[in-house]
């Protein structure tokens, strides 16, 4: 574990670096994708193990998480198959880290880091 100091212009070029950032989420989409079938399903999704896990999602309702899947995979399913797909995987995921990095501006953040943190590999 380390510290890191990250702004939204650092986050921006992560994600624009379409190498790095490809090689990061397809890494993360085959953690998830338990079945190995190439897809996400509502339940990898929301069972998921370890680092994967949100402390924050402890302090909701199960219908809260329950509506936090359904917006997520209304949102991004975009072939309406009730899974998302590594393509679809990838878009969820930039438009997460440009959202944050938009919050963020370009105001230094002190961030808590795991050892293999997409932000350590920026």
């Amino acid at each position: 574990m380390s510290v890191a100091i990250v702004d939204g212009p650092m986050m921006e070029e992560f994600v624009d670096d379409s190498e790095a950032f490809g090689k990061w989420t397809d890494q993360h989409f085959d953690m998830l994708d338990t079945d190995g079938n190439g897809e996400l399903s509502r339940d990898e999704l929301q069972n998921r193990q370890g680092k994967f896990s949100s402390c924050e999602f402890e302090l909701q309702s199960k219908e809260e998480i329950s509506s936090l899947y359904d917006a997520l995979i209304e949102r991004f399913d975009i072939d309406r198959s009730g899974t998302i797909d590594r393509q679809e995987f990838r878009a969820l995921t930039k438009e997460i880290m440009l959202a944050k990095a938009r919050g963020i501006g370009n105001s230094p953040v002190l961030v808590i880091l795991q050892g293999d943190s997409l932000v350590m590999r920026i």
